[in-house]
Formats: structure tokens, C-alpha cells, sequence
């Protein structure tokens, strides 16, 4: 339960991830996203297996401040692609950059705060648990599910609130919104886990 309630618990905050998931709602795409929704999963799921068979000593500081300036990189440039999104209710409700698989796979690998947050739970909680083996597999899929989850459950809401919406100008406004939160996002992590990192090894 310790494990599930902490990946809940980190998994379903608000980050870069669940935020592209409740803009893709906002804006028509939660069926058409899944492809996304997969591939944050299958990263998940990926990390989890990863860590929990080589353990923590594969992640050195060092290691961890590249793979997150690549991930700040990627999420500004979705960033700026919702941000140049246009909508037309008319035709499509929808922006015409649709998230892809790819951009779900690389995205979560790429995120310093899904490694922060499936290295204790591979390196400690499944150790204490005894999971390991076959069983580590088992979990390692269950929370890759929930993973999924998360985005998904952020599109569903956007969806519910975007069926109400009828101007387009106003989707607009928070197709902004969302990429100006994308952007801050990208900011705190790369000063939390590349800058900070980089800095206090000079010293």
C-alpha cells in the first residue's frame, strides 16, 4: 500500500506530462492521444525494471543533469508547438500537433522527475517488500499502468471541461496558459535538477 499510495502520490501532481495530457483533452485529442498515454507508460515501466534489476548505481549526478537538460529541451519545444497551435471548432476540435507515442516515450525518460520518482521506490521500497524476480515484473507493470493513467485521467477532465467551451479564442487561451506552464516547468526543473547539480560540483 506504501508503494501504491507514493506512486499515486507523485504520478497524478501536476507536471509537464499531465499538463500536455489535459491540454490534448481541453482540445479534443484524448482519443487520439493514447499513443502518448502509452508511451509515458512504457517509459515508466522502462525505469522501473531498469533500476530495480541494476539499482541506483547506473544514476550518477552527472548523468542525471544531462538526461534533464535534454528533457527541459523537449518540453520547451512541445511547449512552443502548443503555443503556435491554431483552432478551428468549425473543422476539427482539435490543435493540429497531435502528442504521439514518441513524444510520451521520450518525454518521461527524459524527465529527471520520473527517475527522482521511481528510484526509491525500485532501490528501496521493492527491496524491503521483497519484490524481486518475477515479481518485480508484476509490479513494475502495475505501476506502469497507473502511470498511463495519469495523463489519461488529466485528458478525460480536460475533455469534460472542453465540450463546454464554445470559443475557440478562449481554447486558445488555454492552449497559452498550458504552454506558459510548460515553460515554468521547464525552468524549475532544469535549475532543480541541471543547473543546481552542475553548480555544486565547481565548488
Amino acid at each position: 500500500m506504501e508503494i501504491v499510495a507514493y506512486a499515486l502520490g507523485v504520478m497524478y501532481t501536476p507536471g509537464p506530462v499531465n499538463l500536455l495530457g489535459l491540454n490534448a483533452g481541453l482540445n479534443g485529442q484524448a482519443r487520439t492521444s493514447l499513443g502518448f498515454f502509452v508511451g509515458v507508460g512504457l517509459a515508466m515501466l522502462t525505469l522501473f525494471l531498469l533500476f530495480g534489476w541494476a539499482g541506483a548505481a547506473w544514476v550518477r549526478g552527472d548523468m542525471l543533469a544531462v538526461v534533464g537538460a535534454v528533457g527541459c529541451g523537449y518540453i520547451l519545444y512541445l511547449a512552443v508547438k502548443i503555443a503556435r497551435s491554431s483552432i478551428d471548432l468549425g473543422e476539427v476540435r482539435a490543435a493540429p500537433r497531435v502528442l504521439q507515442f514518441r513524444d510520451g516515450l521520450i518525454m518521461q525518460l527524459c524527465n529527471p522527475k520520473g527517475m527522482i520518482a521511481t528510484l526509491p521506490i525500485a532501490t528501496i521500497q521493492f527491496p524491503a517488500a521483497g519484490i524481486d524476480g518475477a515479481s518485480l515484473l508484476v509490479w513494475s507493470l502495475g505501476l506502469a499502468v497507473l502511470a498511463f493513467g495519469a495523463p489519461g485521467s488529466y485528458a478525460l477532465m480536460g475533455a469534460m471541461v472542453g465540450q463546454r467551451i464554445e470559443s475557440p479564442r478562449l481554447l486558445k487561451g488555454f492552449s497559452l496558459a498550458m504552454a506558459v506552464l510548460l515553460v515554468w516547468v521547464a525552468i524549475t526543473i532544469g535549475y532543480e535538477h541541471v543547473w543546481l547539480p552542475l553548480a555544486s560540483r565547481e565548488y
